[in-house]
């Protein structure tokens, strides 16, 4: 059957192979599957996490807390291996019920405060330690503009464009061509803003930016899926400059690396600023 013959059921049942290499992170029902503690390490925050670009927010935004002097913001962060449904398990689901990645305690609260929702824990982290995100209220507010504009944008880059370019088993013409369209609408969104900004909220580095360069900074230098050349990227020239500028930063090579289990630089886990000295971060 040719996808111009498919039509829809009246009553949709889950095929768990109909996803591709990625079919098994994901399912129709919430809940664990099993039992499993979370480890807990020796530091205020245990993040729980994957080297994906919304994992790469968070670590990234820890390590520039390091990078600032807030000790309180030492951290151990544990590998949750989603392909083997890490996510799943009753230690997990009870920090994010959503069983997504990233999934943070704290324990420096007395009772532990879990926070789950990548731009949410970039907005708990800024607020807790005074950090990374503009005093004035004009100023927060644009970059609380953009933080939520990736929460939104993100989505249609990573779960649209970057599964049915990428990771689909079968490549469908219609909607690689929705979501290329989108992506290069958000892509120009960004180039515009970046002509009159040094950085995506204004002159001052925030959580606007560690929010969105793993995303459209990674799309951008390493071709994300493989599609530098398909999307014209080399023609977002104020987007480059600005990715190529955040990725020279210390904290943003150390944070991109931790929980990542591909590529020329891994760090699986991550438990004292140590861990990096062999990577030579």
């Amino acid at each position: 059957m040719s996808e111009n013959d498919y039509q829809p059921p009246k009553v949709w049942t889950w095929n768990s192979q109909d996803g591709g290499s990625w079919s098994k992170i994901n399912r129709p029902i919430a809940g664990p599957t099993h039992e499993k503690d979370l480890p807990v390490g020796k530091h205020p925050l245990q993040l729980y996490s994957l080297g994906t670009p919304n994992g790469q927010k968070v670590t990234i935004m820890l390590e520039e807390l390091l990078a600032l002097g807030e000790s309180g913001a030492e951290y151990d962060a544990h590998l949750i291996r989603i392909s083997e449904g890490d996510q799943f398990s009753s230690g997990f689901v009870a920090v994010n019920p959503n069983s997504k990645i990233p999934a943070l305690l704290d324990y420096s609260t007395g009772t532990p405060i879990r926070v789950f929702e990548s731009g949410h824990i970039l907005l708990y982290l800024a607020e807790k330690f005074g950090q990374l995100l503009p005093k004035t209220l004009a100023g927060r507010t644009e970059a609380l503009n953009w933080l939520f504009w990736l929460q939104g944008s993100a989505p249609y880059l990573g779960g649209g464009f970057g599964h049915f370019y990428h990771y689909a088993p079968v490549k469908i013409e219609y909607a690689i061509n929705r979501f290329t369209m989108e992506a290069k609408r958000q892509l120009d969104v960004l180039d515009r803003q970046l002509a009159e900004h040094k950085f995506i909220a204004g002159d001052e580095y925030s959580i606007a930016d560690i929010a969105i360069w793993p995303w459209y900074g990674n799309l951008i230098l390493s071709g994300l899926y493989d599609s530098s050349e398909f999307l014209q990227a080399e023609s977002y020239h104020n987007v480059m400059r600005w990715a190529k500028a955040i990725a020279e930063r210390p904290a943003v090579k150390r944070g991109s690396i931790v929980n990542r289990t591909w590529g020329d630089k891994q760090l699986h886990e991550r438990h004292s600023a140590s861990d990096f000295d062999e990577l030579g971060l």
